[in-house]
C-alpha cells in the first residue's frame, strides 16, 4: 500500500495529541516526528484517506498551529551536505 506524505510544521505541545488523534481513526494515517524541536511532522495517509486528514488538519488548525510544508519532503530525502 503506497501512502500519501505530507508535511507540516506544529506548535511541538501538540505533537502527542495530532498522534493519538489520527490512531483513534484506525488506518487513515500515521504521525511521525522529524523535528521534535521544531515541531516538523509527516503525516502518512492511506490511500483515499487525503480529504479526512485535510478535513482533520484543518479543524485541529482552529486550536493551534499547523503550518503545511510541502518542501519538508525535498529536505528529508534528500542525500545529507546538498
Amino acid at each position: 500500500m503506497k501512502t500519501t506524505r505530507r508535511y507540516y510544521r506544529v506548535d511541538r505541545r501538540h505533537i502527542s495529541m495530532l498522534r493519538f488523534t489520527f490512531e483513534a481513526y484506525e488506518g487513515i494515517a500515521v504521525v511521525s516526528t522529524l523535528d521534535n524541536e521544531k515541531g516538523d511532522i509527516v503525516v502518512a495517509i492511506a490511500p483515499g484517506c487525503e480529504a479526512m486528514v485535510e478535513g482533520i488538519m484543518d479543524d485541529l488548525g482552529r486550536q493551534f498551529i499547523i503550518e503545511a510544508r510541502p518542501d519538508f519532503g525535498d529536505r528529508a530525502t534528500a542525500p545529507s551536505g546538498t
